[in-house]
């Protein structure tokens, strides 16, 4: 079996990328950061995101069937070559899949032609939903600085 990140499925790792090792490289980079999200009004410190690339364009997979795996989605997109990860969200509890994912890839002509190609394809037992996803805008800093753009330079006195 294929190894499996709890943050996603980035594919077939060669046999001297151990988990620890893994773990040691992304540290020595730098790459401890954890973001603060907020949404349904709630605000969050989402650790997980550390493991993506900041710079990626990333597809939200939607009415994805129970036995859809991440290895399973990988396989569907890697025809394409800036693929880089995907994941399943699972529920906690149970383990089982909340029916969405995301895919993550490199390259922006290769998103908008995956986007394109695979939207209403089947992966396992029903067609999959592809849409952007908005993953960035649920970033507190984001929000700050678009809600600074909407008000503007000054506050309005009451």
């Amino acid at each position: 079996m294929l190894p499996v990140s709890t943050s996603g499925y980035t594919g077939p790792r060669p046999a001297s990328s151990t988990p620890a090792s893994v773990a040691e490289e992304a540290r020595k980079k730098g790459k401890k950061k954890s973001l603060v999200r907020a949404a349904g009004g709630e605000v969050w410190e989402d650790p997980s995101l550390a493991d993506w690339d900041d710079n990626d364009y990333r597809l939200f997979a939607g009415d994805l069937g129970n036995e859809v795996t991440e290895e399973l989605l990988f396989k569907a997109f890697s025809k394409y070559s800036s693929l880089q990860r995907t994941r399943i969200v699972r529920d906690k509890r149970t383990g089982k899949s909340r029916g969405y994912g995301f895919i993550s890839l490199k390259d922006p002509n290769e998103f908008v032609k995956a986007w394109r190609e695979m939207n209403g394809k089947y992966v396992g037992n029903r067609p999959i939903k592809l849409r952007k996803s908005n993953w960035k805008d649920r970033n507190m800093d984001v929000r700050v600085k678009k809600e600074r753009e909407r008000v503007g330079p000054y506050q309005k006195n009451r």
